[in-house]
């Protein structure tokens, strides 16, 4: 049901029947590592490229969440996915090989909101009964096609972020334990004009703000009904800067906790990662790993995800365009049997 300008209730609660999380050594060893189901030892997982192994990150993460779910690919109705590449490429080929029917769809950093999301507004609206929402990102293939290849050695600014290796996965369903999606706020395009693909933390940070802004007016309610208001990946810098815009809106964001996954996932002082990290693969295994396992043990009872995305293209830097940004959010809460 629509609320207010562009919010979603799901009067229903879709319920989080499973969930999936796969990483690359970078991220295993990291702080958050014993929330991830799977942590390769080889950033190439034995693949002759990049992108050859950032497909592999979904197609496991996918086939783990179907797994975990007790469901074969034959049950789930709908695959919805995207990620960094272009044409959404590991997205789509994993979809060939899960053969489920697949929508598509591009936010960039924001996917892994956006798709779940969509995926809770199908199974609320009775248009099917299991839905398959994921995204992945690879820093090599990221940093490859939007930066200076790895290989290549390029020094990064303090601004920079690193492109998290990692995929998550999560199946959402008509009924199951686990915990619910209660709500969604689609976010708007906001372009403040900045340039540096290296800066992305300043980029979304303005976009956040809005779309957390617009859920709770949208739903009429206090930045205190959460336990926890996560970003997704604006890291140290545009986190820094979502607080400025907060007191300068003067949005109470200090009546609960706020963090960001960019600044969760990596360990500063030891992993050297300069703003923090960012990538699909960000708020998506952070969320569906640490967070969703908080929810489980009684930690949290509700959160509010709030994704980030910056909507470049290689060709729009080259062209000199500034970088549009959005945010989606999703309201998660415990299930009646957590």
């Amino acid at each position: 049901m629509l609320k207010g300008h562009q919010s979603w209730i799901f009067e229903n609660k879709p319920v989080i029947r499973s969930t999936a999380t796969v990483v690359g050594p970078f991220e295993g060893r990291g702080p958050l590592a014993n929330d991830f189901d799977i942590i390769h030892g080889d950033s190439m997982l034995q693949e002759e490229s990049w992108e050859k192994a950032e497909n592999v990150l979904i197609e496991e993460a996918a086939k783990l969440a179907i797994e975990n779910a007790g469901l074969t690919k034959e049950q789930v109705q709908f695959y919805i996915g995207g990620d960094l590449m272009n044409q959404i490429i590991s997205s789509s080929f994993a979809a060939r090989t899960l053969t489920i029917p697949y929508i598509g769809v591009f936010g960039a950093c924001s996917t892994s909101m956006e798709s779940l999301a969509l995926a809770a507004n199908l199974v609320n609206s009775g248009s099917a009964k299991f839905v398959l929402a994921g995204t992945c990102s690879h820093d090599s293939s990221v940093e490859k096609q939007f930066r200076y290849p790895t290989e290549y050695g390029s020094q990064k600014p303090p601004t920079a972020q690193f492109t998290v290796t990692g995929a998550g996965a999560a199946v959402v369903s008509t009924d199951g334990d686990g915990p619910v999606v209660t709500s969604a706020t689609i976010g708007r395009v906001i372009d403040m004009g900045i340039k540096d693909p290296f800066n992305m933390g300043a980029a979304m940070a303005p976009a956040a703000v809005d779309t957390i802004q617009a859920h709770f007016r949208d739903l009429e309610i206090e930045p205190g009904y959460y336990d926890l208001i996560v970003t997704g990946d604006l890291a140290k810098i545009g986190y820094e800067i979502a607080c400025k815009l907060f007191k300068k809106h003067n949005f109470p964001i200090d009546q609960t906790e706020y963090s960001d996954c960019g600044m969760m996932i990596y360990d500063y002082e030891t992993q050297k990662v300069q703003a923090g990290a960012s990538g699909c693969g960000c708020s998506a295994v952070v969320t569906y790993g640490h967070l969703l396992k908080r929810i489980r043990k009684g930690e949290l009872k509700r959160i509010l995800v709030v994704a980030t995305g910056a909507l470049l293209s290689p060709i729009s830097f080259q062209q000199g365009e500034s970088i549009p940004c959005i945010a989606h959010a999703v309201s998660i809460e415990a299930g009646r049997s957590l």
